[in-house]
């Protein structure tokens, strides 16, 4: 008995045979899960301890803020670059040249324990999953049919939180153990390690992809960015906004937990109780992301976001009111939830952007994010100087702001009534409403619909 929509691709003989193909659980999909979840794992282990490491070796108070500043332009400038090497060399070879960084930024902060080789190994180390995700997100367009593009995205966002959950964990132990010196370098050394397997994984699992067959790819951003539809423009205001409610206290949030403040009642935990803390917040997200990625896949992504959104700025607001370690886990949770559809989010770019440019739009999209959010991280130090309560409040205007900006004017790409019709036919029609949608796309290229309610839709005039 031969399930036709399964191409032959999998024997419809075991119940495990089902799973694998309902997750869309390819062999570059795996090689690219094992990457992330090793490389991230080394990553995630010193992250969220570096403003202690960096304060440990006399670096100052500001400079938590600053590198986290520095953090945001860089993954920016390096989104678009990310993006179209990935278009040019294919997805396997331009993540070879990714890992390859991270492993020097790695190497450099063990070799040279001063403050100056943090600032510039992160330039090699924090923007990998910046850098990567263009390359990434065109591997899962590639592997996957449309059909399993929210859940591929899934998947990815799913496994990147096994090591957000589980690194700090074991970087909090190690600086309990050897502290915040020592102990971020045993993380780094451990975290090269887990690099060079990454790499060996990715050469094995992920299959070679041809680059790019068009001549015309955009060799800058604001070409790029010329082809965005009215949505994907509208979804970018908005998440500017959210992420910089996210970005002002980001740096702050562990010495608020962790050291404390003067003048201020806070819990004054251990970093392996803030690891702790990380483990719950990614709990609170790994629940939320199948059951949402289904049902998200069903109906309109809208309220996803919406809900996604609303909960970025409730955390900086429910963090400022924690004085005990209780109440910092129910923070933490609400942390968590502002995942909920996160995965969604980055579906709705994919889905919105043009057809053959899906990584060098991912590229695009992030540079103009991150560029403008680069400032918020610089603004969140000079506030936590006037004092974190400033930092903590304007942190939750600004989510409150770009929550309302998407009510007002996010929408859906299955259903965004405001574009010319320009679509010419669409095959393989389903009854389904979304048959009538219209054109997402800008200068004649048609917008990308909803794959399990329409088929291919119409390519470049």
């Amino acid at each position: 008995m031969n399930d036709p929509s399964r191409n032959g691709e999998y024997p419809p003989v075991t119940r495990a045979a089902k799973i694998v193909e309902a997750l869309g659980l390819r062999r570059g999909i795996v090689g690219m899960l094992l990457m992330v979840m090793l490389v991230g794992m080394g990553e995630r282990m010193a992250e969220r301890f570096l403003p202690l490491y960096l304060i440990a070796l006399g670096s100052g108070m500001l400079w938590p803020g600053f590198l986290n500043a520095i953090n945001n332009l860089v993954s920016a400038l390096y989104s678009f670059p990310g993006g179209w090497l990935a278009e040019r060399i294919g997805p396997k070879r331009s993540l070879v040249v990714f890992n390859l960084m991270a492993i020097a930024g790695f190497a450099l902060v063990v070799a040279i324990p001063r403050w100056q080789a943090v600032v510039i190994g992160s330039l090699l180390f924090l923007s990998w999953s910046a850098i990567s995700l263009p390359a990434t997100m065109g591997l899962v367009s590639k592997s996957l049919p449309k059909a399993k593009h929210v859940m591929g995205v899934t998947l990815h966002s799913l496994v990147r939180r096994f090591p957000m959950a589980l690194g700090p964990i074991l970087g909090g132990i190690f600086i309990d153990v050897w502290g915040p010196i020592n102990g971020v370098r045993v993380a780094f050394s451990i975290a090269i390690l887990f690099a060079l397997i990454a790499l060996v994984m990715q050469q094995i699992l992920i299959p070679d992809s041809k680059p790019a067959e068009s001549t015309d790819l955009p060799n800058h951003p604001l070409a790029m960015l010329k082809t965005f539809s009215p949505a994907l423009h509208n979804l970018l205001v908005s998440d500017i906004l959210i992420r910089f409610c996210e970005q002002i206290p980001y740096a702050y949030v562990v010495i608020w937990c962790v050291q404390g403040v003067a003048g201020y009642h806070t819990a004054r935990i251990t970093a392996g109780q803030f690891g702790i803390l990380t483990s719950v917040e990614m709990a609170t997200a790994l629940i939320c992301y199948l059951p949402v990625a289904r049902f998200a896949d069903k109906g309109t992504k809208k309220p996803f976001v919406f809900v996604t959104f609303i909960n970025f700025a409730l955390f900086p607001l429910v963090l400022l009111f924690c004085r005990s370690y209780a109440w910092l886990i129910l923070a933490f949770v609400v942390r968590g939830l502002k995942e909920f559809g996160e995965p969604t989010r980055k579906a709705l770019i994919m889905h919105l952007a043009p057809e053959d440019r899906k990584a060098a739009a991912f590229g695009t999209y992030y540079l103009c994010r991150d560029i403008v959010v680069s400032l918020s991280a610089l603004a969140g130090a000079f506030l936590w100087k006037i004092s974190p309560s400033a930092n903590f409040l304007t942190a939750f205007a600004f989510g409150v702001c770009g929550a309302i900006w998407f009510a007002f004017f996010g929408r859906d790409n299955s259903f965004e009534p405001s574009f010319p019709q320009n679509m010419q036919s669409v095959p393989d029609v389903r009854s389904h409403p979304a048959a009538n949608s219209q054109s997402l796309g800008t200068n004649g290229l048609a917008g990308q619909i909803d794959s399990d309610r329409v088929g291919k839709p119409v390519g470049p005039n």
